[in-house]
């Protein structure tokens, strides 16, 4: 009997020490693999890494355009049509129409400044809005703006006259001239008082008796 306990146990330990070598083995080449696939992805990391900053140093660097200087062509040479400018304003045009009125044998009109207040600020709209507003803005004006009211109570009868388009203080009148209802402005003797104001082929009369 004591044989075979002595048997036994030599035999468990056999058995637990294969068992152990076994599982130190095992971990060894655990760890052993390990390392050698992390050391070999980070020695390629680092290969890609490098190649990838080379790459990007060469299109970086070939990639820059080069600066080029260009002269601006002198503007006689452009192929393009240049509007002519608009140099004139109201006192050319007041000079026209008080022109065109003596022609037609009535007196010229006499300026007022209160009359030119009006004629301001019907300009500064039309030029807000870039089109003509069939008086509307005239209309209402004193509606609008209260503080006008002396003015148009100081008149027995206050107009306004548009035009839009003329690249002449000549033409403008001219437009004037050739419509109906326009034509009083150079022909109406009854007129007495008014004041002109005039920007980029905008036309605005204010006349008044």
């Amino acid at each position: 009997m004591i044989f075979s306990k002595s048997y036994i146990q030599w035999g468990m330990i056999i058995k637990v020490f294969l068992t152990s070598l076994t599982l130190i083995l095992f971990i060894i080449v655990f760890l052993g693999t390990y390392y050698l696939g992390y050391a070999g992805g980070y020695n390629k990391g680092i290969f890609d890494t490098q190649q990838s900053l080379a790459s990007y140093t060469e299109i970086s660097i070939t990639g820059v355009p080069t600066p080029t200087f260009t002269t601006t062509p002198d503007v006689t040479t452009l192929p393009k049509v240049v509007s002519p400018k608009i140099t004139w304003g109201g006192p050319e045009l007041w000079q026209e129409v008080n022109k065109k009125r003596q022609e037609y044998g009535v007196n010229p009109l006499n300026q007022r400044d209160e009359l030119c207040t009006i004629a301001s600020i019907r300009l500064n709209e039309l030029l807000e809005l870039e089109e003509l507003d069939g008086h509307e803005g005239f209309s209402n004006l004193s509606e609008r703006r209260p503080d006008l009211n002396w003015i148009f109570e100081r008149y027995s009868v206050i107009a306004e006259f548009l035009a839009m388009g003329g690249e002449t203080p000549q033409e403008t009148v001219s437009l004037w001239n050739n419509t109906l209802g326009h034509k009083k402005l150079l022909s109406g003797g009854e007129y007495v008082w008014g004041c002109i104001y005039a920007q980029n082929t905008f036309a605005v009369a204010i006349t008044a008796y």
